[in-house]
């Protein structure tokens, strides 16, 4: 396959084999012009190429659609009513990526390792400077102003981001459902820009492989060899894509080899921008249409698309082959021509500006609110949004401009990376230094706390709702620090003990005794039943129990098949499920203790009926492990922290206040499946233990008891208060031993 129309002349090393087109001089000067830099910017003619420093005109057309990807994008992120597929700009971004590096690329293919460097140092001088200045700014903020709750998060996404890895840690938490209910982070958009420096680093390298091939067999057409390269690439990125999207959607978003194809459609344009410019060449009407039919595509998709739709997959076609679209049309000036528009000079200001309004605004909209103690709405986001215009345009003109050129890090050479090498070694020492420091807080506090749960506070706690009249239901002072709540987990999830993203495989872990004639208790559920292990492990200290968990994450406990918005989900969910039960009622246990959080529905029934369904197949899940000899004691799901993000970041901006994160008992308690199936069976090795009145009182849901915050996050029990709930749990287990 190749790229290139029409014939191609024999070229000396230095020239590009395929500029020479025999077309009209105006459609020659469009194909010129695309060759440019990262900046949208314009190549001179061949015979003579510019420094680094010069200044070349941008290309209007380019420039306007930085305008429109970095709009929608905030847009989408300050008033996401207004665009809920706002986050297609990314998608726009990559295209136009795509186009500009490999149209440079085919204008100066790399030969050696010096022209590889020289490219990278080019992207270094770029890209680095100002996204060095934000992750600095912000890394600051946080250290002074953002809650405790935050920082080891911050600190680790700032190190990623740094490194351009930081698409690949957000993939990592997409598959931990846990994750979903943390704090956004201040740098999380740089994933998109991770994706794209991964590109940088790899596709120079993939083009002087194929132009060392080309030039190696004598071949005429080293675009066409570019293009058989893209086609491949993207064909196998795309694929994945597809496939991932419909498996695990949350890896998919981040995941470079989903993205790449996107790139690679821009690539393509780039490889068939001169034989598209020959066939358009006269026909500004039809390159209006083009121009016009992209433009169109991409807001479709901006109005259109939703955070529910799955993405990016084959979904992403519309506004990746609509921004290809607008690039190989090439409007030419006319009345009617949307160029009129895109020449307009705030829509090329808002291009220019682009990669820095990209890096302030997100920090911007997530601190600002942590600055003023308030949130922001309405017209102070406009007001927030013309600052972060200001601060672009401020490092547009005195870090972005001030390092792109030769000076002060281009000559020689290895200042460049000098520069990027040290520049992300101290952000991953600050941040390592920032998560070290975290990490003996909590231990320190963690001897503290150990002491209290052993008993010397008797209204530590949960045991604080037991004596009301002598314990203050809250407590009189705070005795878990909300920085320390927030990373008071259970073991599992240090020991990477649990079955995620597509559960296509089972992981158990025992903890408690070693001793051969220990009590075998049995834990199975999804993060709800995760969350009872600490209170069971107290007992294991003092009774001799040997816990063995198999735990999932969402999945919960039936013999039937549960809707998890993919095919390979819910069957894998099925089978861990079918697998567990029967290790369970054939592993000898002395006891099962079953927890679930109970919202996804079962796949083939209608809401209305989803709960007689899953009940049923709750009371055959008992049923067999009492035919088999299993006792189960079955742990009614706790509350939800229905209103709040997060509870511990809620009670430290509540300050002294320890009611100031409580809710109502009617709105967060929930109507667990499984309890409707303990309560039906008559079976007396069937037992079912609510706890709810530990942490909710008649009318009121508390998120602090006895001075202990209740939640590591929203909705699952901290490992110290959950140990403090260990003597209810042994009070009804011990009568089914």
């Amino acid at each position: 396959m190749s790229c290139s129309t029409g014939p191609s002349r024999k070229h000396s090393r230095s020239s590009n084999p395929d500029v020479q087109f025999d077309m009209p001089p105006a459609v020659r000067r469009i194909h010129r012009d695309v060759s440019s830099n990262m900046s949208g910017t314009l190549s001179l003619p061949s015979h003579r190429r510019p420094a680094d420093h010069e200044v070349r005109a941008p290309r209007a057309d380019i420039q306007a659609l930085r305008a429109i990807a970095v709009g929608v994008v905030v847009v989408y992120h300050f008033f996401p009513d207004l665009l809920p597929g706002g986050f297609v700009g990314v998608d726009v971004f990559f295209v136009i990526s795509g186009f500009l590096i490999t149209a440079h690329l085919i204008d100066r293919p790399p030969r050696s390792g010096r022209d590889l460097a020289a490219f990278w140092g080019r992207r270094i001088r770029r890209l680095l400077p100002a996204s060095f200045l934000v992750l600095g700014t912000t890394f600051v903020l946080v250290l002074l102003l953002a809650p405790a709750t935050v920082r080891t998060q911050t600190a680790e996404e700032i190190a990623a981001s740094a490194l351009y890895v930081q698409n690949w840690f957000l993939a990592g938490e997409a598959v931990d459902y846990l994750a979903a209910d943390n704090a956004a982070s201040p740098v999380q958009h740089f994933w998109s820009l991770s994706v794209e420096e991964q590109f940088y680093l790899f596709w120079p390298v993939l083009v002087m492989i194929v132009s060392l091939a080309v030039a190696r067999r004598r071949l005429r057409s080293l675009r066409g060899g570019i293009g058989v390269a893209v086609v491949l690439v993207s064909v196998i990125s795309f694929s994945a894509s597809v496939v991932l999207t419909a498996t695990d959607p949350g890896s998919a978003y981040f995941v470079t080899w989903t993205r790449i194809w996107e790139l690679g459609v821009g690539a393509l344009a780039a490889c068939l921008f001169p034989a598209i410019q020959h066939v358009l060449a006269g026909r500004r009407g039809l390159r209006t249409v083009l121009a016009y039919l992209g433009i169109a595509g991409i807001a479709g998709a901006a109005f259109i698309f939703s955070e529910s739709l799955p993405f990016p997959g084959s979904v992403a076609l519309l506004p990746v082959l609509s921004t290809a679209l607008v690039l190989v049309a090439a409007v030419e000036r006319d009345r009617l021509s949307p160029s009129v528009l895109m020449e307009w000079r705030p829509v090329q200001l808002v291009g220019d500006l682009s990669y820095s309004i990209y890096l302030w605004h997100w920090p911007a909209l997530i601190l600002l609110p942590v600055v003023l103690d308030r949130e922001v709405r309405g017209w102070q986001k406009i007001v927030v949004l013309a600052g972060v215009v200001a601060l672009s345009w401020a490092t547009k003109r005195w870090v972005e401009d001030r390092f792109r050129g030769t000076r002060p890090l281009g000559r020689p050479l290895r200042r460049s990376f000098v520069f990027a090498g040290v520049g992300m070694l101290v952000f991953v020492l600050a941040a390592g230094a920032t998560v070290h420091a975290q990490a003996r807080a909590v231990a320190d506090e963690q001897a503290r706390i150990d002491a209290l749960v052993d008993g010397s506070a008797p209204c530590f706690g949960a045991r604080a709702l037991i004596d009301t009249e002598s314990c203050d239901p809250h407590g009189t002072e705070l005795l878990t620090s909300p920085g320390f709540a927030a990373a008071d987990r259970p073991d599992p999830y240090e020991d990477d003990c649990w079955t995620l993203a597509d559960y296509s495989e089972t992981r158990t872990c025992e903890y408690g005794s070693d001793a051969p004639d220990a009590t075998r208790v049995a834990l199975i559920g999804n993060s709800h039943a995760g969350h009872w292990l600490p209170a069971l492990q107290e007992i294991a200290a003092e009774r001799g129990w040997r816990i063995t968990t198999y735990l999932i994450s969402v999945c919960y406990t039936v013999d039937v098949k549960i809707d998890l918005g993919s095919e390979p989900a819910s069957s894998n969910c099925l089978a861990w499920n079918r697998r567990s039960i029967a290790d369970i009622a054939n592993g000898g246990y002395d006891l099962v203790v079953i927890s679930d959080r109970t919202y996804q529905p079962i796949e083939g029934y209608d809401r209305a009926d989803n709960a007689t369904v899953a009940q049923e197949a709750y009371g055959r899940v008992l049923d067999r492990w009492s035919d088999a000899g299993v006792p189960t004691l079955v742990l009614r799901d706790t509350p939800y922290a229905t209103d709040l993000a997060n509870v511990p970041q809620c009670v430290e901006e509540a300050g002294d206040d320890l009611a100031a994160c409580d809710g109502t008992r009617r709105r967060e308690v929930v109507d667990p499946l499984a309890d409707a199936a303990a309560l039906r069976s008559d079976d007396p090795n069937v037992r079912l233990l609510d706890l709810t009145d530990r942490i909710c009182s008649t009318d009121v849901c508390q998120s602090v008891v006895g001075g202990v915050i209740v939640y590591f996050d929203r909705g699952h029990l901290s490992a110290t208060f959950s140990r403090t709930l260990a003597p209810d749990i042994w009070a009804t287990a011990k009568g089914l031993l």
